[in-house]
């Protein structure tokens, strides 16, 4: 799928992998390895941003992936994110559509409103809040017509 496909029908919470299409490198091959996993990834999309203009700059649309936390003892202490431009020549999958009757927990209300954790059903979600500190989230239950649009339509994972 093209990066447009993603951002048109990708629900937020969607496990998402991306590829330049070249083979994987032997791991012996450390400096290889490390260019091709820049290229080629899976994270969960937490964000889609449409097109917007800042004074004279103009900004594509764009959606951002959660790749990775870092981090010791409970504490992350790095969060990866990578974002990605519609103009991106890489090639996208869905890997995985969020259940029906999942919750996402959002940390704000609003366009800016960015995927903090995606849980089974609210009352998991409300216990994973109630231990997080977020004061403005918004909780948000996946439904079938979401999910069940991109299926339907045949752009099933």
């Amino acid at each position: 799928m093209s990066a447009h496909a993603i951002f048109d029908n990708a629900p937020i919470g969607s496990l998402i992998a991306w590829s330049d299409g070249t083979p994987r490198p032997l791991a012996r091959f450390t400096k290889k390895l490390s260019a091709w996993l820049t290229s080629n990834g899976r994270g969960r999309l937490i964000r889609k941003q449409g097109a917007r203009a800042m004074g004279n700059l103009s900004l594509s649309a764009c959606f951002t992936l959660h790749e990775a936390d870092f981090g010791a003892g409970g504490v992350i202490a790095l969060r990866v994110h990578r974002t990605f431009s519609l103009d991106s020549s890489l090639r996208f999958s869905v890997i995985e559509r969020p259940v029906i009757g999942s919750v996402r927990v959002f940390d704000r209300l609003g366009e800016e409103a960015e995927l903090v954790h995606l849980a089974s059903h609210r009352p998991a979600a409300e216990e994973w809040l109630s231990r997080q500190g977020f004061p403005r989230a918004v909780l948000e239950e996946v439904t079938a017509d979401e999910v069940g649009a991109a299926v339907g339509e045949g752009r099933a994972a």
